[in-house]
């Protein structure tokens, strides 16, 4: 496929482009029509949790066989089905009536559009020679960095304007687009027959994958170990995974052959793609309640606010392939780790007055650095890797960064809660008539004897708990990224032969 005409490459591309940017739109779209599709519904707010509960695990799941499934079936028919189911799935999602259908129709879409972004990075790897593999892969970070950021903003912008039905709609044209361009510009491969599917590799794979994920969704509202919905989700993924590990290594034909473990750039590459997903869903997860609840921001602002940080992402994808030209693809790595971790400290900063110069700047610092980090990441990840796992390995490369996304929004909300509770006891502590800047405070709210001086006063401690859980969290998330910055010297160098990103689209 490296020998497609130019021009039919860049259709290729933009093609991908499209299909990517739809389904990782996706993964954060939603989230603010939540309360919207509560009240349309009638659902609780945990029944309506199903709504993205069911497209996360449905995703994780399907992500997996991705690779066999491009072989079995071909990359093209697999590509084009995964675009119209995902489409159609959009659409039953918008026409829904009640919670059962479109937890129905989102289970759906998350099994039809899990195979997209592995199929996108696959396709692009196959279909251009290995001098531009850096570009291709920063034409095809674009879609997958961006997308979770101007998701909130764009669905947020959806909802008000329109209704929450439109965070589906929007998926028909971008569809349409999509299998259009593949149709026509993606040659077509011959399918492997004789290829069988590892049933129990795959169960156990699955019900490890199911089990974590409704564990780490499920985990906030249940009190985590406390309930024993949890405790018997944590055994049976930790169960099912052991007998996946035993299995993968004495099996004759595995789900996935033990040779994708045995390159040292593929498996560095999965720890750091983890860690990238715990930063870019973690920080776009809190960062909405704090400017909201705390900051006192509407949504619309909110999200234009946020949205900087995917510029910044652009920016840094578009330049990043000549920074692998000129000094080789792990400096940019080790720039990214650090840009970010700057920014995660900067926002260790912040306060209840933080201007909006603030947030905008330090999104774009953290944006540009995750931007650095995704290119040469995935382009090192596979530089080492024989063609024939590549399948095998795109797929679990999507489905790492997805498990991060998810750990890390998990840890995030629980740690907050944590924290803030503890802030919280540590702040009354200091609640004395002796104190005073408190006593100051407290006189302006009508004196420490009256009850509205006293509701006002929790009501601050209550902001200011919040606060300090929040920047614990950036805190803890900038140790992460430092902890994770001396993988870069496990990294074996690809040749510096890198085409613009230019090349690809002319």
């Amino acid at each position: 496929m490296s020998r497609t005409p130019a021009a039919q490459r860049g259709l290729v591309a933009a093609s991908v482009m499209a299909a990517t940017l739809m389904q990782t739109l996706d993964s954060t779209i939603a989230n603010v029509a939540l309360p919207h599709m509560q009240g349309g519904l009638g659902a609780s707010q945990e029944q309506i949790s199903w709504v993205l509960t069911s497209y996360i695990v449905a995703a994780a799941i399907a992500t997996a066989p991705t690779g066999f499934l491009a072989q079995r079936f071909g990359r093209k028919r697999l590509f084009l089905t995964a675009v119209v189911g995902f489409t159609l799935a959009s659409m039953l999602c918008g026409l829904a009536t009640s919670l059962p259908q479109i937890v129905a129709f989102r289970l759906l879409q998350g099994l039809c559009g899990a195979s997209l972004v592995p199929l996108s990075q696959l396709v692009l790897l196959d279909t251009y020679p290995k001098e531009q593999h850096g570009a291709a892969m920063s034409l095809w970070g674009m879609g997958v960095m961006v997308g979770p950021i101007i998701g909130p903003t764009l669905g947020g912008w959806l909802t008000e304007t329109y209704s929450w039905r439109w965070v589906f709609y929007i998926n028909l044209p971008v569809g349409i687009l999509a299998f259009m361009g593949l149709s026509a510009a993606l040659p077509a491969d011959a399918p492997k027959r004789g290829l069988r599917l590892d049933g129990l590799g795959f169960a156990l794979l699955s019900l490890a994958i199911a089990s974590l994920q409704l564990m780490l969704d499920r985990g906030e509202t249940k009190d985590w170990f406390g309930s024993p919905e949890i405790v018997l989700e944590a055994a049976v993924a930790a169960l099912a995974f052991y007998l996946f590990v035993v299995h993968t290594l004495t099996a004759r034909a595995p789900f996935l052959s033990p040779r994708l473990f045995a390159d040292r750039n593929f498996v560095t590459g999965l720890v750091m793609i983890g860690m990238v997903g715990v930063v870019l869903f973690a920080t776009a997860a809190l960062l909405p309640p704090f400017l909201q609840n705390l900051r006192g921001f509407p949504v619309i602002l909110t999200g234009l606010v946020i949205a900087p940080r995917g510029i910044g992402t652009m920016v840094a994808m578009k330049l990043v392939p000549k920074v692998i030209d000129r000094w080789g693809a792990r400096l940019p790595i080790a720039a990214g780790l650090i840009a970010t971790a700057a920014s995660l400290h900067w926002m260790t900063q912040f306060n209840l007055d933080v201007p909006i110069w603030e947030l905008v700047v330090s999104g774009v610092i953290q944006g540009a650095g995750l931007g650095l980090v995704f290119v040469p990441l995935s382009t090192l990840t596979f530089a080492t890797l024989a063609p024939e796992h590549r399948g095998d390995a795109t797929a679990l490369f999507s489905l790492v960064r997805n498990i991060g996304s998810s750990i890390g929004i998990a840890m995030t909300f629980a740690f907050l809660s944590q924290n803030s509770q503890a802030a919280h006891a540590r702040l009354v502590e200091h609640i004395n008539p002796f104190n005073p800047a408190l006593a100051e405070y407290a006189n302006a709210a009508g004196g420490l004897g009256s009850t509205a001086g006293l509701l006002t006063l929790e009501q601050e401690v209550q902001r200011q708990a919040s606060l300090l859980a929040t920047l614990t969290d950036f805190q803890w998330m900038m140790f992460g990224v430092l902890l994770v910055l001396p993988l870069v010297l496990l990294f074996r160098s690809p040749p510096r032969v890198v085409a613009p990103v230019e090349a690809l689209i002319d």
